[in-house]
């Protein structure tokens, strides 16, 4: 099987206007088994991991500069970080408060060894349901967020992720009910928000450590 190797998605021109160092990286990860729980191995990274992160590190993550840079973009765009967390930070609260990482199967688990090895957040869809390319944009007038009974409207000015068929994710946010990884999934697609302050060797560090992960 042949290794994967990241892309870049593509970025709206009134976005790339407002952000130029706004971005979005893309990985597809073949699996060779079915997600499920996850080996003895991966389990015991996350106890390691638990393990050397404790509420001192927790107390420095966000004067760290990957952490610091979606701090200030989470500002740009309206968030309050101190209220919204960013994703790394919401990780090692919820390490804090539950005493480890708990383990919620293969994909979220490697998910958040990619997350917490280098403070980029990820997200996975299932890459067969994924048509064209993904970007970041705005989203227009009538949009909604999924398809069928479950789609949610979306108010027009809001950054998304979206292929052809429409938006797939809200920026930071769930991705649609019907473009999520399952059991079922046999290609996984990866992708990474990169904002200014965060190199793309950390981001490809994140992916790469991922995708081992499911991939073990």
């Amino acid at each position: 099987m042949s290794e994967p190797t990241t892309r870049p998605g593509w970025v709206s021109d009134r976005l790339r206007d407002e952000f130029p160092q706004l971005g979005l990286t893309l990985l597809d990860v073949e699996l060779e088994r079915k997600l499920g729980r996850s080996p003895r191995g991966v389990r015991e990274r996350l106890a390691l991991m638990a393990n050397r992160f404790r509420g001192a590190d927790a107390l420095v993550l966000r004067q760290r500069p990957v952490p610091h840079a979606y701090r200030v973009f989470f500002r740009h765009i309206g968030l309050d970080p101190d209220v919204t967390r960013v994703p790394v930070e919401a990780a090692a609260v919820e390490r804090l408060v539950k005493g480890g990482f708990v383990s919620h199967g293969l994909l979220d688990d490697a998910l958040t060894i990619g997350l917490m090895e280098t403070g980029v957040p990820l997200w996975a869809l299932d890459g067969d349901q994924v048509e064209g390319r993904l970007g970041l944009r705005l989203s227009g007038e009538r949009e909604q967020l999924g398809e069928g009974n479950d789609a949610t409207p979306l108010p027009p000015g809001r950054i998304v992720i979206a292929d052809e068929r429409g938006p797939i994710s809200l920026l930071f946010g769930d991705v649609a009910a019907e473009r999520s990884v399952t059991k079922r999934t046999r290609r996984v697609q990866l992708f990474a928000v990169v904002v200014a302050g965060v190199s793309a060797l950390e981001v490809e560090e994140a992916m790469w450590a991922c995708a081992e992960t499911l991939r073990s």
